[in-house]
């Protein structure tokens, strides 16, 4: 790198620290400000705080423009900044304005409800992820793979499978899951249940479509080899089919935890967070929803995460995970 460059990136990268200074204080400033009574400094302030951070979004997503150790973080500093900048105008306007919080709790009172709750929140969370919508996928994504690979091996089921899988998915949960909490009772399973039948067509279609994805030179190859079906589902097919078999995984992690909360609704012990949800949108608890809601969220985006890390340790060799 020339000096000249060198001196160009250093500069940007003490405007990026600069704003993003600048940003934070004025925005802890407004803060101060709101919970003291709004004025029009309040109103300057937040004008402030959000444009300086979005000019820092900005020189941040320049990452060519930014010295490496910068822009190394880029694809998780941008993210970071801007969800903390729709807080920030979240709190502002909730506190500036004096929302009522039956309307819209303010994140301060959101997470403060979340703080005090956390051992009824523990125990909801174990109820609908760990009992119902973890179960619900594993079961759902297994026969739904199960199931593609018998459609592969016989066409007349995958001609009569795939119709009714395209028809089955298009029903609405909402209707579906009360008939299950009928048929499996008010405990988890039911709900379990649910999520088997959000998650196993999802899982159909794309494996079967990802047994498909094998090139017809390679398949002739495993041919001329004798190669038998087993071995060329083992050894061509199925590594084909990880990127097809990963995205309904993390289509099935949505799905399910969806499920579980929806079929809450309908029936289930005094713990869960649909059963939380549910509950307190009757008692006008607005803050205790919204946490819930942040919980499943977070445990959501955790579990997509996890799956998209181990994606890109078995198909590191995909052109998408290919640095």
């Amino acid at each position: 790198m020339s000096d000249t460059a060198a001196a160009s990136t250093g500069r940007n990268a003490t405007r990026l620290l600069a704003v993003l200074a600048l940003g934070g204080a004025a925005a802890i400033a407004a803060l101060l400000l709101a919970h003291h009574g709004a004025g029009s400094l309040f109103a300057l302030l937040v004008v402030v705080a959000w444009a300086a951070l979005w000019y820092a979004n900005l020189l941040w997503s320049r990452r060519r423009s930014l010295p490496p150790a910068l822009a190394r973080h880029a694809d998780k500093g941008v993210p970071l900044v801007f969800g903390l900048t729709l807080v920030f105008l979240w709190e502002a306007a909730c506190v500036g304005f004096n929302v009522p919080s039956v309307l819209l709790p303010a994140p301060s009172l959101i997470v403060q409800r979340l703080l005090s709750s956390l051992p009824q929140m523990g125990a909801d969370f174990v109820q609908t992820f760990v009992r119902a919508a973890l179960p619900g996928w594993l079961i759902g994504s297994l026969a739904g793979f199960l199931a593609a690979l018998a459609c592969d091996r016989y066409d007349f089921l995958r001609r009569g499978l795939i119709p009714i899988g395209n028809f089955v998915s298009a029903l609405p949960i909402i209707g579906i899951a009360p008939i299950l909490v009928m048929w499996f009772g008010f405990d988890w399973q039911s709900k379990a249940a649910v999520v088997v039948v959000m998650t196993f067509f999802p899982m159909l279609v794309n494996a079967v479509a990802g047994l498909a994805a094998a090139g017809t030179i390679e398949r002739d190859l495993m041919h001329s080899y004798g190669a038998s079906w087993l071995q060329t589902l083992l050894a061509l097919r199925l590594p084909a089919a990880m990127p097809f078999l990963f995205n309904a995984l993390k289509i099935n992690a949505s799905l399910a935890l969806i499920g579980a909360i929806v079929a809450e609704f309908f029936g289930t012990p005094t713990l869960g967070m649909g059963f939380r949800i549910s509950t307190e949108v009757g008692r006008m608890s607005l803050d205790m929803v919204w946490a819930t809601i942040v919980v499943a969220a977070v445990a959501g985006s955790a579990f997509f995460g996890v799956l998209v890390l181990i994606e890109r340790k078995v198909t590191f060799w995909h052109p998408s995970n290919r640095q």
